[in-house]
């Protein structure tokens, strides 16, 4: 399985590919942003590695205790981590969870010390509006979010079909050779009786 490190280093060099790609196809730089942000955010914070201590994990700092129920959920290397577009729309989700209460404490903890009231009806309606508004730019995101975990699963697949061509092929070479059976010769047979003496 290929180390954080080497997970970091594809990111980066698959960068350029998918900005290049990108921008080839749509011929917008806004797409292109989104598209290349998601991938470069998806492959060194928000990847499948956050289900165990990873440097996805680690670099969220001290917001990663967000990170520790999912961990404590997610089994490693499940569809639910590393499956393609479950493991990451439920990271989505999870996030968004976890923005939405952090959010509507800081709601009312602003309307318990300042009085200022919040039309969480009205906030609804333009997230959902913004969202069908900008929908070709969210999904820019999306499909940047989910390259970026399609780029971590394909290195962890690569990586353990290397590790069991290696382990097969070692076990090939150890091949115990087979134990033949010496005859005892006269002279030996005469020794040993007379040893035993």
């Amino acid at each position: 399985m290929p180390s954080g490190r080497l997970h970091d280093r594809i990111t980066l060099w698959c960068l350029p590919l998918i900005a290049g790609s990108t921008f080839g196809l749509t011929r917008n730089s806004d797409v292109t942003l989104l598209t290349t942000a998601g991938f470069l955010f998806s492959g060194l914070m928000f990847g499948p590695d956050l289900d165990i201590h990873s440097r996805h994990f680690i670099r969220w700092g001290w917001l990663r205790l967000l990170w520790v129920p999912y961990q404590k959920t997610i089994r490693h290397r499940s569809v639910w981590s590393h499956g393609l577009v479950v493991g990451t729309l439920l990271r989505v989700v999870y996030l968004s969870f976890w923005i939405s209460l952090l959010t509507g404490l800081g709601a009312a903890f602003a309307y318990w010390i300042w009085g200022v009231q919040i039309d969480w009806g009205h906030w609804g309606q333009l997230t959902i509006q913004g969202v069908y508004n900008y929908r070709g730019q969210v999904f820019a995101l999306w499909l940047g979010l989910e390259l970026g975990a399609i780029s971590h699963v394909a290195a962890d697949t690569i990586g353990s079909q290397i590790t069991r061509q290696r382990r097969y092929k070692s076990k090939k070479k150890i091949i115990p050779a087979p134990k033949t059976q010496t005859i005892p010769r006269k002279s030996q047979i005469g020794n040993s009786k007379k040893s035993k003496k």
